[in-house]
């Protein structure tokens, strides 16, 4: 059996991720870089080019409502993603936020409920969204703050906010195909990368290891390092979910439009491989 092609977002949040693919070498799964995002990561799960994911939850969500042939594995980051919003240096990192964002400001036409209308520009990156900003062709972007502070230092771009995620922004997500997704196969991996989750989660990783494998693989200021360590948390065990946490999400993704309610309601387990994820 070849390994898992495991798709994901090369930022911080995957350090403990990386640090497991280091160990594996391959073995079990090799890592397949998406810089575009969770959009670019569901398309290469269609299009066959992973088998596994660790993608934004509410893109997650979002896809298997629509339809798209994957379900949710397991848990990666528990708590939530703080997006800044962001503008060109004189003057869409994520859809799904931008309308959350419109919701709880309550951008609607008139007096009545319906959402404003936003054009959506496909910047596909974080450099093309940086371009587009500040050549005019879009006005803000969402994109997560760490990672696109930067920019901000090198005078590139201006944080006029933030918005954070009402939702555990990552999970796991896995193909519904047992020939590219064997069920022990899945479960492994995921248990596995729990062992690493526990280690870079630790008081005494969080000292010293994890600001330091940070700044190695990505250059950033370890003052910076240490404010993220600070606002991040993983979970103790990432083959479990919270399925509350999952009904919570549905009604904010459904108040904004991004899903529609079936007739017969929500379902954890609609969303869920039960047989290889513990819904609670």
């Amino acid at each position: 059996m070849p390994p898992l092609r495991v798709g994901y977002v090369r930022e911080h949040f995957a350090s403990p991720l990386l640090q497991y693919a280091e160990d594996d070498g391959g073995k079990t799964f090799t890592l397949v870089s998406c810089p575009g995002g969770t959009g670019q990561i569901i398309k290469a799960l269609e299009e066959d080019q992973v088998d596994v994911v660790i993608a934004l939850t509410d893109g997650l969500i979002a896809g298997i409502a629509q339809g798209k042939p994957y379900k949710l594995v397991g848990s990666y980051v528990s708590t939530p993603l703080n997006w800044a919003i962001v503008t060109g240096k004189d003057s869409n990192g994520s859809e799904l936020m931008v309308k959350l964002m419109a919701h709880q400001e309550r951008w609607v036409k008139g007096e009545g409920e319906e959402l404003e209308d936003i054009d959506f520009k496909v910047c596909n990156n974080i450099d093309g969204l940086v371009q587009a900003v500040n050549d005019g062709s879009c006005s803000a972007f969402l994109w997560e703050w760490f990672t696109t502070k930067p920019w901000s230092d090198r005078g590139e771009v201006r944080f006029i906010g933030s918005v954070p995620t009402p939702w555990p922004s990552w999970m796991i997500a896995a193909h519904t195909s047992p020939e590219r997704c064997p069920r022990d196969n899945v479960i492994n991996f995921v248990a596995t990368l729990t062992s690493y989750v526990n280690n870079f989660d630790s008081e005494a990783s969080r000292k010293e290891r994890d600001v330091e494998f940070i700044k190695k693989q990505f250059g950033y200021p370890e003052e910076d390092i240490k404010s993220w360590l600070e606002t991040v948390g993983y979970p103790t065990d990432c083959t479990k979910i919270d399925g509350s946490m999952l009904v919570r999400t549905f009604s904010t993704l459904e108040a904004t439009g991004a899903i529609v309610r079936p007739p017969s309601g929500f379902d954890p387990e609609d969303f869920t491989n039960t047989e290889a994820v513990r819904v609670e």
